[in-house]
């Protein structure tokens, strides 16, 4: 109650809504039945962080369609926060996802897992390309969909089937950047729905040539038929303080 009478004293000041009276005696100020639906107009204006000085030149000019026109600007941008705040609990879910597995997976197994479609943006790379261009690379990619942080968005690397085939297992094509809540656009990489290979490798780099040859041999004794890219990401780097604990995550589609 305190609160509304600081509002309305301050709306009073800065002569948004002036009482109807205000006792001579005591200062109390007195609204009518008829100022109710301006004060509540006012409140939802406010609550939908509209400016002080938009609210005082629609009072001084309302009509149902200046209120239109201010309701459909801030519906915009209600529905923009609102699918900011998906994406943000999307990746909350994805880090929570991967902590859980973290504590119960055995990192030697090889499975099979069942993938829904995914649309990635991705980045060409060879091996010629420092890891300083690669930030830019994907640092300029990311700010064409306006994202606020980097850590919106998952990234990860790629590398053909049939570079792994032929042993070239640093033969890394692509860079990939999964945003949350993405719509599918054109120009963007589908990484196609179906069975995948899932397989973990911990440490050094230059061992994940044999944990690719462990992943050909299992395919192979399995008569499954490997098709397109490998998809690479790291999934415990937000809890690690040595680079020989970090782990890659690799997921490889299957025919």
């Amino acid at each position: 109650m305190e609160s509304i009478k600081k509002t309305l004293m301050w709306y009073d000041e800065i002569g948004l809504l002036k009482p109807a009276f205000i006792h001579p005696e005591n200062g109390y100020r007195y609204y009518n039945y008829d100022q109710s639906p301006i004060l509540e107009t006012i409140l939802l204006l406010r609550e939908l962080d509209v400016s002080i000085n938009e609210i005082q030149a629609f009072i001084k000019n309302r009509s149902a369609a200046n209120l239109k026109k201010l309701l459909d600007e801030k519906i915009t941008d209600l529905d923009q926060t609102i699918l900011h705040l998906q994406a943000i609990r999307k990746t909350v879910c994805n880090h929570r996802q991967s902590m859980a597995a973290l504590l119960t997976m055995d990192l030697s197994e090889i499975s099979l897992v069942e993938k829904e479609e995914r649309c990635l943006i991705t980045v060409e790379i060879d091996k010629e390309t420092s890891f300083e261009k690669e930030v830019e690379l994907i640092t300029a990619e990311t700010a064409k969909y306006q994202l606020g942080r980097l850590h919106d968005a998952s990234y990860g690397s790629m590398i053909s089937v049939s570079s792994l085939q032929s042993g070239n297992f640093n033969d890394y094509s692509k860079l990939f950047i999964e945003i949350p809540l993405l719509t599918k656009k054109t120009g963007l990489h589908i990484q196609p729905k179906g069975k995948y290979i899932r397989a973990f490798h911990k440490g050094s780099w230059d061992r994940i040539p044999l944990r690719y040859q462990e992943i050909l041999e299992y395919a192979g004794k399995q008569g499954l038929t490997l098709s397109g890219f490998s998809y690479e990401k790291g999934i415990n780097e937000m809890v690690i303080e040595r680079m020989e604990d970090y782990i890659v995550q690799i997921e490889i589609p299957v025919l």
